[in-house]
C-alpha cells in the first residue's frame, strides 16, 4: 500500500471522530487488518470486518494481561486493571465468578421498578424547561444514580465519577488529559476510604456482596476489589449514557422510525439492539497483545502487537447486516458486537439493555415532540479510543 492511499484513511481527526464509518467501509475493503498509530501513540492493528472480528475476540493468542509479555508482575500496574477485562485464563474465570455471585441477572431483573422511578424523577425534573442537554439532565444521571444505589455509594459522590471516568476513558485525547494522573490518585483513595468503610459495617449492597464472595475459598484481594468496583462505576454508566444518547440522535436523524417506536412501544427491545449495532457506545474493544507470532488473514502478526478490534465497523459489515447503513429498528435479532463476544462478553449487558428501554421509551412518552436544537454536523463527540457518544445533546422538549 502506498503512502498515499494510508493518508487516505484518515483515522482518528475530527471528521473520522464525527463520522468514522466511511473509512470503516473502505478499510473493510482494501485493509481490513490494517496497521495503524493509534491516537495514545501506540502502534497497532485494527480489526474492521465483522468475521474477523469475531475470529480475535476468541482468539487465545491475543491476551488482555500486558504483564504476561514481561513474566506476569503486575504488582506495578494500575489498580484499574486488576479485574476481568484486563485478565486471561485461569484469573478471568476466577475473577468473574466471583463477580457474577454478586451480580446476578435476578439482581438486575429487580431493579426495573427502581430504574424506572429514577427515570421518571429525571424526567420531572426537566418537564418544565423548553429545552435541555439531554446528556447532562437525563443520560449521564440516570445510569451513574443505578450504578451507585446497587454499590452502596452515597448520593453526594455520584458527580465526582463523571470527572474521574471521563479522564481515565479518554486518556490522552480528553478534555482533562493534564489531569489524569491526579485524577487516577483521588479516585483510588475514594476508593480505599469507601472500602474500609464497607468492611466496618457490611449491608446488602454489591461492594458488600464482593467483599464477601467466595469460590472454593478463594476471594477477591484488595487490588482485585479495587479493580472491580473501578470497572462496575466506569463500565456501569458509560456505555448507558452513550447508548441512550446515540439511540435518542438515531431516531431524530430516522423520524419515522421515531413515530413507530412511539407508536409501537413494546418495538423498545429491538430499536435498542439496533442503536447498539447501527452508532454503538463502545467504539473500540479493549487493548489486545499478542501472546506469540502468528499469521492472522494474511498479515504477520508479531509477539507483543497490539491488536484492536473496530466494534462499531465490524457492526456495519455488508456481508453480515443488510443495509447496513440504515437505522431500522424493525431488525431481526442482531448479532452485534457492541458487547463484545467470547469470554469478555461485557457482564453489564443486561443491565446496560434495561435502563436503555426504560429511559427510551419514557423520554418519548413524556416528551414526545423532542427535537434537535442544533444542526447535527455541529454536535461535539467525546474524543478517546473507547466511547463513542456526544458531548452535549440539545433537545428542544
Amino acid at each position: 500500500m502506498s503512502s498515499d492511499e494510508a493518508a487516505s484513511y484518515a483515522l482518528f481527526t475530527k471528521e473520522f471522530t464525527k463520522n468514522p464509518y466511511r473509512t470503516y467501509a473502505k478499510l473493510r475493503e482494501t485493509e481490513p487488518v490494517y496497521q495503524t498509530l493509534f491516537p495514545d501513540g501506540q502502534h497497532g492493528w485494527m480489526i474492521t470486518r465483522y468475521e474477523d472480528a469475531v475470529e480475535a475476540l476468541k482468539d487465545l493468542r491475543l491476551i488482555k494481561d500486558f504483564s504476561k509479555l514481561m513474566g506476569g508482575n503486575m504488582e506495578h500496574g494500575s489498580i484499574f486493571t486488576h479485574n476481568m477485562l484486563f485478565s486471561d485464563p485461569p484469573d478471568h474465570k476466577r475473577l468473574r465468578g466471583l463477580v457474577q455471585q454478586a451480580f446476578t441477572p435476578r439482581m438486575i431483573t429487580e431493579m426495573r421498578g427502581r430504574i424506572q422511578e429514577i427515570t421518571d424523577e429525571l424526567l420531572e425534573k426537566i418537564a418544565g424547561k423548553d429545552h435541555v442537554n439531554l446528556i447532562d439532565d437525563f443520560a449521564f444521571p440516570l445510569p451513574i444514580i443505578v450504578i451507585c444505589e446497587i454499590l452502596g455509594i452515597p448520593a453526594e459522590d455520584r458527580d465526582k465519577f463523571r470527572l474521574w471516568s471521563n479522564s481515565l476513558i479518554e486518556g490522552s485525547g480528553g478534555e482533562h488529559a493534564g489531569d489524569i494522573f491526579l485524577h487516577m490518585q483521588q479516585f483510588t483513595q475514594y476508593l480505599g476510604e469507601r472500602l474500609a468503610k464497607v468492611r466496618a459495617n457490611l449491608g446488602q449492597d454489591l461492594i458488600s456482596q464482593l467483599i464477601l464472595a467466595e469460590d472454593e475459598g478463594e476471594k477477591l484481594t484488595e487490588k482485585e476489589l479495587y479493580g472491580v468496583v473501578s470497572l462496575l462505576i466506569i463500565a456501569g454508566h458509560e456505555t448507558t449514557v452513550n447508548l441512550i444518547g446515540n439511540t435518542v440522535l438515531s431516531l431524530l436523524e430516522y423520524p419515522d422510525q421515531l413515530e413507530l417506536l412511539k407508536n409501537n412501544p413494546h418495538l423498545i427491545h429491538t430499536a435498542i439492539e439496533e442503536s447498539l449495532r447501527y452508532n454503538g457506545p463502545v467504539e473500540f474493544s479493549t487493548s489486545r497483545w499478542a501472546r506469540e507470532d502468528f499469521e492472522f488473514k494474511g498479515k504477520q502478526i508479531k509477539r507483543g502487537d497490539l491488536v484492536v478490534i473496530a466494534l462499531n465497523s465490524a457492526n456495519h459489515d455488508p456481508d453480515q447486516f443488510k443495509d447496513p447503513e440504515v437505522f431500522d429498528i424493525t431488525r431481526e435479532k442482531s448479532p452485534h458486537l457492541a458487547f463484545g463476544k467470547g469470554i469478555h462478553l461485557c457482564l453489564g449487558a443486561p443491565l446496560a439493555r434495561l435502563e436503555g428501554e426504560v429511559a427510551i421509551n419514557s423520554l418519548l412518552q413524556r416528551f414526545p415532540n423532542i427535537k434537535l436544537k442544533v444542526d447535527k454536523e455541529k454536535l461535539e463527540w467525546r474524543p478517546g479510543m473507547i466511547v463513542r457518544g456526544v458531548k452535549e445533546l440539545p433537545l428542544s422538549l
